[in-house]
């Protein structure tokens, strides 16, 4: 049993999904779509999932109960903030595949000796955990996860949490003490994450009390590294980080929008798909 999309004169079509399929299993595919393109159609699904209007009305009807998704007229669009109000670990195991590749992919720009600025969120806290083999690093982070993380790893030389106001939320710390820190170092490599990522709206971040902290450590980096998950790409979310080409290199999946990820590449981005 697989489903299978394929894009048409820039629209998705949807080829139809054999054999049966249950209810919470449709459903959580329909999420998926949802994470994927922003937005599902009752006829589109229909036909996908083999099955009537009426039943797609009700699967999007009890998942927007659930706070899942906001119905729309004629479908359903994502509730992006539904991410949010995850805990940390369970936003971890979000994407976790997804966010596992990326992380390979961005530490192995990463070299031994490297003096690297790793920014808060679940996928930096991936890479952080794929750079236990390498050696004599500098770390400064305003994470509470990757600080945490980093102390597990004998092989770096110096790890430095930022201090400032600190979001137990989300485990990271910002506000003006952490940029006053951070303004006293200079780094070769930056790891940044954001929540949103568009060639027209640049990086954006949920946490506007972050936005500057993440400003400063893409102007104290000589390379900029961005890793986001597919989710993420074409995204625009409350505040703004930065334009998209202060970024030197994106590393996303390769289920990304693809007219998105060519916008950002026109922008002189060097993008790495995984």
């Amino acid at each position: 049993m697989s489903d299978r999309i394929s894009e048409f004169g820039g629209m998705m079509m949807y080829e139809p999904v054999g054999g049966d399929i249950d209810i919470e299993e449709r459903r959580k595919r329909i999420l998926d779509l949802l994470q994927r393109d922003g937005k599902v159609k009752v006829t589109d699904l229909s036909k996908l999932f083999g099955t009537s209007e009426v039943t797609i009305r009700g699967d999007l009807d009890g998942l927007e109960g659930q706070g899942l998704l906001q119905r729309v007229h004629g479908g359903a669009i994502s509730n992006y903030k539904n991410y949010y109000n995850m805990t940390f670990h369970d936003r971890t195991e979000t994407n976790e595949e997804e966010k596992r590749r990326i992380a390979t992919e961005a530490a192995s720009m990463i070299s031994d000796g490297d003096t690297v600025i790793i920014g808060s969120g679940t996928t930096p806290l991936y890479v952080m955990r794929e750079l236990k083999n390498h050696k004599n690093l500098i770390v400064i982070t305003n994470s509470l996860p990757v600080a945490h993380e980093a102390g597990f790893n004998r092989n770096l030389n110096v790890v430095i949490m930022l201090g400032g106001t600190i979001n137990l939320q989300y485990g990271f710390v910002s506000g003006d003490d952490a940029i006053n820190q951070l303004n006293r170092y200079k780094a070769d490599k930056l790891i940044l994450s954001s929540d949103g990522v568009s060639s027209e709206f640049g990086v954006t971040t949920y946490h506007h009390l972050e936005a500057e902290l993440y400003r400063r450590m893409i102007a104290l980096a000589d390379q900029r590294i961005l890793v986001a998950d597919y989710t993420k790409i074409g995204r625009a979310n409350f505040a703004r980080i930065e334009d998209i080409d202060k970024i030197d290199c994106l590393v996303s999946n390769h289920n990304a929008n693809k007219d998105e990820i060519a916008a950002i590449k026109e922008k002189g981005v060097e993008v790495r798909i995984v």
